[in-house]
């Protein structure tokens, strides 16, 4: 018997940078929030998709969306949503424009020395 017992329930959700709010279909204000940090988004079944969260791989939320075609949109919003998706893909693009230009992209926005450090070294 799984810990948390399957409950299906109709929600509105709204992605914010990287925190998915959700909704009663009734009501204005959210009922709660998923941080998308540590998290796992993971394409179930046709037009099914979950997320769990490293610290907590027993927990899983599951959302079922109207098409399939919907279902792989979110599941790639998703995916890009997390502020470690961001930074790689910032330290990626720095990389390439200084490659092309010579330049540092972030030094015209008075970054500091050591945060562009920082920012290029800090490696998982």
């Amino acid at each position: 018997i799984p810990p948390f017992p399957a409950v299906l329930k109709k929600r509105l959700v709204k992605l914010v940078v990287n925190f998915l709010f959700y909704f009663r279909t009734d009501e204005a204000e959210p009922i709660g929030a998923l941080l998308l940090e540590h998290c796992r988004i993971t394409k179930e079944e046709e037009n099914v998709f979950s997320i769990s969260f490293i610290e907590e791989p027993e927990r899983k939320y599951c959302f079922e969306c109207a098409t399939e075609e919907q279902c792989q949109e979110w599941v790639e919003a998703l995916k890009r949503a997390s502020y470690e998706f961001l930074r790689r893909s910032l330290i990626f693009y720095r990389n390439e424009i200084q490659k092309m230009t010579g330049k540092d992209p972030l030094e015209q926005y008075g970054i500091s020395e050591e945060a562009r450090f920082q920012l290029g070294t800090h490696r998982q």
